[in-house]
């Protein structure tokens, strides 16, 4: 499994440590950055974490940014793209079961290492429950496919 992994200053600490967590599981990781404290823009690292998945170069995708939620809309833009800001193992697990989420964005303010950890573990070991949930991710695909050329 390869994860594409991205964060913005305030998510920095949080996603060092996710990183190792990954890391020591014998998951690939592709950090994307960004490599400090020093202030940048989440939308640049959630564009580069996000064109790693829909181009296939990872399997899924982990964002941190202060709350989670500016990485999200970021990464949500991108078409193809399912992100989820994921707060405890039950919003994680749900995330990938139904809606089939291939980013994880998770808030560096707000959680400590042992959350995240728990939260995903639970992200990468749910599988897509399929069935009325394809559909339904099938709908969302129909959306931005009419965004897009509409």
């Amino acid at each position: 499994m390869k994860i594409a992994l991205g964060a913005d200053h305030a998510g920095f600490e949080l996603k060092e440590k996710v990183r190792q967590y990954l890391l020591k599981k014998g998951i690939t990781v592709n950090d994307r950055g960004t490599k400090s404290l020093e202030p940048v823009d989440y939308p640049d690292y959630a564009r580069l974490v996000g064109e790693d998945v829909v181009g296939k170069r990872a399997d899924f995708g982990i964002l941190v940014c202060g709350s989670g939620i500016g990485m999200s809309i970021a990464a949500n833009k991108i078409p193809g793209i399912r992100a989820v800001n994921a707060h405890d193992e039950t919003e994680a697990h749900l995330a990938r079961e139904h809606n089939d989420a291939n980013v994880l964005t998770l808030g560096g303010r707000f959680l400590d290492e042992s959350t995240a950890q728990k939260i995903i573990d639970k992200w990468l070991s749910t599988p897509f429950a399929g069935g009325r949930h394809a559909t339904r991710v099938g709908k969302i695909a129909d959306i931005e496919r009419a965004e897009v050329s509409g």
